[in-house]
This record gives C-alpha cells, sequence and structure tokens, in this order.
C-alpha cells in the first residue's frame, strides 16, 4: 500500500537516494526544503525554514513517515560559526518537527531522525556498537548527542522513533566517494596520515534498504547504527580504490600536511584522519541482511556507476 513520507532537509545525497527508493514504490514524497531544487520531479516540496512552524506542519498529519535528514554540511572549517551552524540546524529542525507532531491529530506512526556513527570515539582498538561503544569528547560527538537528546525529548504514544547513527554513504550521487574517486584519479590516492585509522561506510543500495526495513519492522526502535558490516583501515580502503581506477601513480599524505590541505579545501583533518570502527550490530541481531557487507562488492558497483544528479 502507497504511503506518505515526508523528508525534512531531503535534497542532499541521502535525500536523494531515497527519494528516488519511494517514488520507485508509488509513495507520495513530500520533501520541506528551504530552496527550490534538488528533488525528482515527482516529488512535492514544501517550503519550511527548519527552525519554526509553518504551513508546512499541516502535511505531517496524516502522513505515515517523518524522515528528518535537515543539518548542515560537517565538511567545512569549524569556526566558531560553522560550529554554532551545524549543532543548531539539526537540534531546531528537530525541535521543530517535534513542536509539530505533537500537535498532529493523526500523527505519523514512525519517526526517523538521522544521526551520525562519528559520535563514537577515535577506535583503532576495537569495533563500536550501540550497546558498547564509548562517545567522544570533542565538538562532532558532542553535537550528536545533543541532537539525539532533543530528538528522544520529543515522545508521543503511537509515534515509534528511531535515530540512525549513519557512517559515510557511499554514491556517485554525492558526498564522500566521489571525492575519494577524484584524490585517487589525479594520484593523490594513498593513505592519509598512518593509514591505520578505520573508516566505516555503507552503499547507497544498502541505505534505501535500510529505511524500507526501518519501516517494515516494528520492533527497530532507539538508536540503531547504519554502517556496513566490515569497517576497513582507510589503507586498505585506499588500496581497493586504486585497483579498481588504476591511476599511473599515487603518494601517500603525510599527517603534517593534512592540515594544509584542509585550509585549501575548507574542511577539517576530523574527516579522514578519525578512526570510525562502527558495527551495526542491532540491525543485524533484527535481522536486516546488507547486499554490500564488504567494500569489494561495493566498489565494483561505485566504480561503474555514472554520476547523477536529479
Amino acid at each position: 500500500m502507497p504511503r506518505k513520507v515526508i523528508l525534512a532537509g531531503g535534497t542532499g545525497t541521502m535525500g536523494v537516494i531515497l527519494q528516488q527508493h519511494f517514488v520507485e514504490r508509488g509513495d507520495e514524497v513530500i520533501v520541506l526544503t528551504r530552496g527550490r531544487h534538488g528533488t525528482l520531479p515527482s516529488v512535492r516540496q514544501v517550503n519550511w525554514d527548519g527552525r519554526t512552524e509553518g504551513p508546512w506542519t499541516k502535511e505531517l498529519d496524516g502522513a505515515d513517515v517523518v524522515i528528518n535528514l535537515a543539518g548542515r554540511s560537517v565538511d567545512c572549517r569549524y569556526t566558531a560559526k560553522n560550529k554554532a551552524l551545524i549543532l543548531n540546524s539539526r537540534v531546531l529542525a528537530t525541535r521543530a518537527l517535534g513542536n509539530a507532531l505533537s500537535k498532529c491529530a493523526k500523527p505519523p506512526a514512525l519517526w526517523i531522525n538521522m544521526s551520525s556513527a562519528t559520535v563514537y570515539r577515535h577506535a583503532e582498538d576495537r569495533a563500536m556498537d550501540e550497546q558498547t561503544g564509548e562517545s567522544g569528547n570533542d565538538f562532532s560527538p558532542q553535537v550528536v548527542l545533543a541532537w539525539e537528546k532533543e530528538f528522544f525529548a520529543h515522545q508521543r504514544a503511537g509515534v515509534r522513533q528511531v535515530a540512525v547513527r549513519s557512517a559515510m554513504v557511499f554514491s556517485p550521487r554525492g558526498g564522500a566517494f566521489p571525492r575519494f574517486a577524484q584524490l585517487t584519479r589525479v594520484g593523490l590516492g594513498g593513505h592519509h596520515g598512518s593509514g591505520k585509522q578505520f573508516v566505516s561506510w555503507v552503499h547507497e543500495t544498502d541505505v534505501a534498504q535500510f529505511f524500507q526495513w526501518l519501516i517494515d519492522t516494528p520492533k527497530a526502535k532507539g538508536i540503531i547504527n547504519l554502517a556496513a558490516p566490515n569497517p576497513l583501515p582507510e589503507t586498505e580502503l585506499m588500496t581497493a580504490l586504486r585497483k579498481r581506477i588504476k591511476p599511473l601513480f599515487h603518494i601517500n599524505t603525510p599527517t603534517w600536511l593534512l592540515p594544509m590541505g584542509a585550509i585549501m579545501l575548507r574542511t577539517e583533518t576530523e574527516l579522514v584522519l578519525k578512526s570510525r570502527r562502527v558495527i551495526p550490530n542491532r540491525a543485524l541481531q533484527l535481522g536486516f541482511t546488507f547486499r554490500h557487507p564488504t567494500i569489494h562488492t561495493a566498489l565494483d558497483e561505485l566504480c561503474n556507476a555514472p554520476t547523477h544528479q536529479p
């Protein structure tokens, strides 16, 4: 049966993946957005500011699923201004949705809120899961914890809530994978720093199937990791990528050089140096099956896929 699915902030890479999935299923898809871009032709756009209630709130009444993807990109310099934008864009959007849902006569049965696997500490020593993972103390983990605290503060009877701690989404549509691939093509596809830091990732096909599985699995609630079950050291990821792209040469980037590169690219070294060794224990225990559990089949598909945007 077709559902009414609301994607709040659904114009980024993950939003487009989910738009396509739900449209192909025949669902009615509404994207809450501040701009008029980044959606498929059959998707209806509704304006919101991600902070305050407005006419958009009526879309929630009678909807089946709300998925909140709103949040400023973390691929930027961590200035005081950008840190405030990163935090507030997540917390305030979640608060606005929670306040709106509390007033619905017929609220959605499921509210999924994005979170991030970067909540766990730098971990080369062991894997981090929902039960035994240890939170980090620096800026990014604290943002995630504040985000989740806001989300779970808005509980309502009959509304199932899931916070998805997602790893990097590997997709030709955007995000981390096209950058990894481009660096490899131009000879910068060696490891960064020691290369021992773990990379947690998830293929776009598994992203779409995971969200559908959440909808179809009533026992799925609370905090759930979304990451392929086999994270790997960055040196192994880059080796696997080079085997498929076949650059003429490659160089490694030492740790001391990364801050200069980060300034030029207007990003932070944390995005490549932090070891994210995350495993999806709860999803596996509840029966979710990954189509791409290891990097090898994922890269085989991704390296042959066209880059496309809506």
